[in-house]
């Protein structure tokens, strides 16, 4: 009796790049309770995918980090300049109402 291989074989590296192509969801949830009171939960969610991947399906959280990314730096030194801005003018306009006579 002679032994049959299968005659498509798939190495680590295709195996690798079709999970990286396509990517692979891992989910769970651990849930620590005494007496029917749940005391903690803790849900725990991987991914695992190509960075272009990733990007199609929305996920880019490390692009807005500004601890990985000096892109970010710059969007946070935006932000901060017009939260400054606008704090000025909230601040004008309240002087601007406060010098005002309202009195009906």
């Amino acid at each position: 009796m002679a032994v049959e291989h299968p005659t498509q074989s798939s190495t680590i590296v295709d195996v690798l790049e079709k999970i990286l192509d396509k990517g692979v969801v891992i989910a769970g949830d651990i849930t620590v309770g005494i007496a029917d009171v749940e005391l903690l939960t803790i849900k725990i969610r991987l991914i695992v995918a190509s960075v272009d991947k990733a990007k199609e399906i929305g996920m880019d959280w490390w692009e807005n980090d500004p601890y990985l990314s000096s892109k970010a730096n710059e969007g946070q030194q935006k932000l901060e300049e017009e939260n400054r801005k606008l704090n000025e003018r909230i601040q004008l306009l309240e002087q601007n109402i406060g010098e005002k006579d309202f009195t009906i």
